[in-house]
C-alpha cells in the first residue's frame, strides 16, 4: 500500500494519548482510547492488504501474510519481554514474579487479554503492578489476524456473502459490546468478540475505498470532526466500567473520519504529517511496547514519583528505548533479506524461549531464592494468608439460607458459631486446628468490613453500596436464625473493633473509612461513632445471652500502623538500589502509641467481661512485650498487613481458643 504520512501522524496521537494517560497527565482522563484508534488503523491496513490480495488472486496467501506479521511485530515484542523478564528477576517479589511468568506465557500465545480479563479490570489499582498488562491489546490484534484471513478463505468463493458476513459481524460485535458493557465490563473491555467491530471498522473502510477507487480526501470539515472526536475522547471519556460500549464509538468514528480524508490538503493532515508527528508515529509500536514496563517497574521500585519532573524523565526513557528498538530491532528486521524458514524458525525459537521462562517462573513459585533472609521473612508473610475454605457452602434452605457458612472441626451439628469480619478469616487456620483437636464441630460466618453486631448499618469506603446492604441483611438473618440452631452452646465474636469505633484505619490504611449507624437511623446522627458501636455491642451481647449459654469476644490483635508485609519485602529486596526510596515500614510499634485508640474501642467489652457477661480473650500478650508490639516473632512474619495476622500466627495462637471450644487446647 502507498505510504500515508497522515496514518503515522494518527499513530502518534494514539500512542501519545495512551502514554500520557498512563503516566498520569491529569487532564487526559480518556487517554486509553488511543488503543481504540490503533484498532481502527490496524483494521484499515491489514484489511487493505488482504483485500488487495483477494481481489488480485481470488485467495489469501496465508504464508506471506503471517511472514509479514512476524517480521513486523515479533522482534520488538520478544526483545521487550526478555528485557522485562530480566528486570523483573531483580525487582519482583516471588508471588509477583510467578504471576509475571503466567502473563508471559499468555502473551506469547496471544491470550493475555483472556488472562487479564479473568484476573481483574484494566482500571483496577492492581493493574499497575502487571508489567505485561498492555499486551492485552496486542493479543486482540493477533486474534484478529487469525480471524480475518480465515473468514476470507472460507467465504472466498462468494464475494457477496463475504461482504455480508463482515457487515453482520460488525453489527453483532458493536451490539454485543453495548449490551455487555453495563453488566460485564471486563469481558467487553478485554475480549475480542466485543472489540472486533473496532478493527472491522477499519477493514470495511479499506474495502469501501478499494471498491470505489477513493483517493481518501473529502471536505476539510470531516478531518476537523475526526480530530475533534479523537482528542475529545482522550480528554472527556471517563475511565471505568462504562467503557467501551457506546463510549467507544467517538474515538472509532474519529479515526475512521481522519483516515478516510487523510490525503486531503487541509491543516489537520498537514499537522499529522509534521516531522514530530511522523517521528512518534514511526516509533509508536515500540513506544507502546516499552512505556508500560518502564512505568510499572519504575513505580514498583520508587513507590511513587517525586513529581511531574520525575514522571517526565521516565517518559523520556520510554521514548529513548522505543527509538532504539525501532532503529536497531524493528527497522533492520524489516529490511534484512532472510529466508522464510529463518523467520518462522526464529519466531518459533523465541516463542519457545519465552514459554520456557514463563513456565519456569510459574512452576518455580517466582524463584524466592533470589533474595536474602531479611526479605524472605516478609516475603513468606506476604504469601501466608490463603486458607482452605473447601468445606464452605451456601445453604439453599434453612435459617442461614444464602449466607456462606464454613464448618470447622469434626463433622456434626455445630456447637459453636464464630461470627466476624476479615479478622476472623485471618484466624481461620488456628480456629480450625483448635476445633479439630478439641473434637468440637463449629461454624464460621465472616464478611469483610462487616461488624458482627445487631441493629447497625454501615457505609464503608472499601465497599460498594450493595456490599454495605448485604452486611446489614446478613446480620439481621443471623439474628433471626439463632433460635433455629438449638445445638449451639456458645458464640464467639471476632472483629476489628478499633476500626468500627473510630471510623478509620490507622497508619498505612488510614485512608479506609467506615461509618456505623443504628439500623433505624435515617441519616447520620450527632452521637459519636464509638458510642453507637458500644451501645450496639451491649445490645448484641444481651440478646445473644438470651439465646446461648456463653458469649466469647476476642480482643483484636494490636495494629502495627507502619507495617505491610509486601511493602516491607520490597524495601528489603531493593535495599541498596540507587533509586530505591528510604524505608517507610516498621514491624514494631510502642504499646503506648496504641493505648488511646484501643482503650476507647475496647471499653464496652472490658466492662461486660468484668460484669461476667462475656469471656474476653486477650491476644496482646502474644504479640507484645512490656513496651512494644511486634509484627515479627521468632524470625517469622505474624502480620500480613498492619492489622491482619498470618496463618503462622493463627496456628501459633490456637491455645488461646480454648474458651471458644469449651476446653483447653495445648499450644505449640
Amino acid at each position: 500500500m502507498p505510504y500515508r504520512p497522515d496514518i503515522d501522524g494518527l499513530r502518534a496521537i494514539a500512542v501519545l494519548t495512551v502514554v500520557l494517560y498512563h503516566f498520569g497527565l491529569p487532564w487526559l482522563g480518556g487517554g486509553f482510547t488511543g488503543v481504540d484508534v490503533f484498532f481502527v488503523i490496524s483494521g484499515f491496513l491489514i484489511g487493505g492488504i488482504l483485500w488487495r490480495d483477494y481481489e488480485a488472486e481470488g485467495r489469501i496467501r496465508l504464508g506471506a501474510f503471517y511472514l509479514r506479521r512476524f517480521r513486523r511485530l515479533a522482534p520488538a515484542f520478544f526483545t521487550m519481554v526478555l528485557v522485562t523478564s530480566a528486570l523483573g528477576a531483580a525487582l519482583l517479589l516471588p508471588f509477583e514474579f510467578r504471576a509475571f511468568g503466567k502473563s508471559l506465557i499468555a502473551a506469547t500465545v496471544y491470550l493475555s487479554n483472556v488472562l487479564f480479563f479473568r484476573e481483574s479490570g484494566y482500571f483496577d489499582t492492581g493493574a499497575a503492578e502487571k508489567p505485561l498488562l498492555h499486551t492485552w491489546s496486542l493479543a486482540v490484534e493477533e486474534q484478529f489476524y487469525i480471524f480475518l484471513p480465515l473468514l476470507i478463505l472460507v467465504l472466498a468463493r462468494n464475494r457477496t456473502l463475504l461482504l455480508m458476513a463482515l457487515a453482520t459481524i460488525w453489527v453483532a460485535s458493536l451490539a454485543s459490546s453495548v449490551l455487555a458493557t453495563p453488566s460485564h465490563p471486563g469481558a467487553a473491555f478485554y475480549l475480542f468478540p466485543f472489540r472486533a467491530w473496532e478493527l472491522l471498522s477499519g477493514v470495511l473502510l479499506a474495502i469501501w475505498g478499494l471498491e470505489t477507487g477513493r483517493v481518501w480526501r473529502g471536505h476539510p470539515a470531516l478531518s476537523w470532526a475526526g480530530l475533534a472526536l479523537v482528542l475529545g475522547s482522550a480528554l472527556l471519556i471517563p475511565a471505568g466500567p462504562m467503557f467501551p460500549g457506546l463510549l467507544a464509538i467517538p474515538p472509532v468514528l474519529g479515526a475512521v473520519l481522519l483516515i478516510a480524508n487523510g490525503t486531503g490538503r487541509n491543516p489537520v493532515n498537514r499537522a499529522l504529517a509534521h516531522p514530530a508527528a511522523l517521528f512518534f508515529g514511526r516509533i509508536s509500536y515500540s513506544l507502546y511496547l516499552w512505556h508500560w514496563p518502564v512505568l510499572t517497574l519504575s513505580l514498583y521500585l520508587r513507590g511513587t514519583y517525586s513529581g511531574p519532573a520525575e514522571a517526565l524523565c521516565w517518559m523520556a526513557l520510554s521514548v529513548a528505548l522505543a527509538w532504539l528498538s525501532w532503529r536497531y530491532v524493528e527497522t533492520p528486521m524489516r529490511r534484512v533479506r532472510l529466508p522464510s524458514a529463518a523467520i518462522y524458525g526464529g519466531t518459533a525459537l523465541a516463542s519457545a524461549a519465552t514459554l520456557a521462562i514463563g513456565g519456569w517462573l510459574y512452576l518455580g513459585d517466582g524463584l524466592a531464592g533470589r533474595f536474602g533472609p531479611a526479605a524472605r521473612t516478609h516475603i513468606a508473610a506476604s504469601a501466608d494468608f490463603l486458607q482452605d475454605w473447601s468445606r464452605c457452602t451456601t445453604p439453599t434452605s434453612g435459617p442461614l439460607m444464602g449466607i456462606e457458612t464454613c464448618p470447622i472441626g469434626p463433622e456434626g451439628a455445630p456447637q459453636v458459631l464464630i461470627w466476624g469480619d476479615s479478622h476472623l478469616r485471618a484466624f481461620q487456620d488456628g480456629l480450625a486446628l483448635a476445633a479439630q483437636e478439641a473434637g468440637v464441630p463449629g461454624l464460621i460466618i465472616w464478611r469483610a468490613g462487616c461488624p458482627p453486631l445487631f441493629g447497625i448499618r454501615k457505609t464503608e469506603s472499601a465497599a460498594t453500596p450493595a456490599q454495605d446492604l448485604a452486611c446489614s441483611r446478613a446480620n439481621l438473618q443471623i439474628r433471626q436464625a439463632l433460635p433455629a440452631l438449638p445445638e449451639l452452646q456458645r458464640i464467639a465474636l471476632i472483629g476489628r473493633w478499633t476500626y468500627y469505633a473510630h471510623g478509620t484505619g490507622i497508619g498505612r490504611d488510614a485512608n479506609n473509612t467506615i461509618t456505623v449507624l443504628p439500623a433505624d437511623a435515617p441519616t447520620p446522627t450527632a452521637v459519636p461513632q464509638a458510642q453507637i458501636v458500644a451501645e450496639a455491642a451491649r445490645a448484641t451481647v444481651a440478646e445473644l445471652r438470651g439465646a446461648l449459654p456463653e458469649v466469647i469476644v476476642m480482643r483484636q490483635p494490636p495494629e502495627i500502623p507502619a507495617y505491610d508485609s509486601r511493602a516491607a519485602a520490597r524495601e528489603a529486596a531493593h535495599a541498596g538500589w540507587p533509586l530505591a526510596p528510604a524505608p517507610t515500614t516498621s514491624p514494631d510499634v510502642p504499646r503506648a502509641a496504641l493505648a488511646q485508640r484501643a482503650t476507647e474501642a475496647e471499653a464496652p467489652w472490658r466492662a461486660m467481661a468484668e460484669a461476667g457477661e462475656i469471656t474476653f480473650i486477650d491476644t496482646w500478650p502474644r504479640f507484645c512485650d512490656a513496651e512494644t508490639c511486634h509484627a515479627l516473632r521468632d524470625g517469622a512474619g505474624w502480620y500480613f498487613d498492619n492489622n491482619h495476622i498470618t496463618n503462622t500466627a493463627a496456628r501459633a495462637l490456637r491455645d488461646l481458643f480454648g474458651p471458644i471450644f469449651g476446653t483447653k487446647v495445648a499450644g505449640l
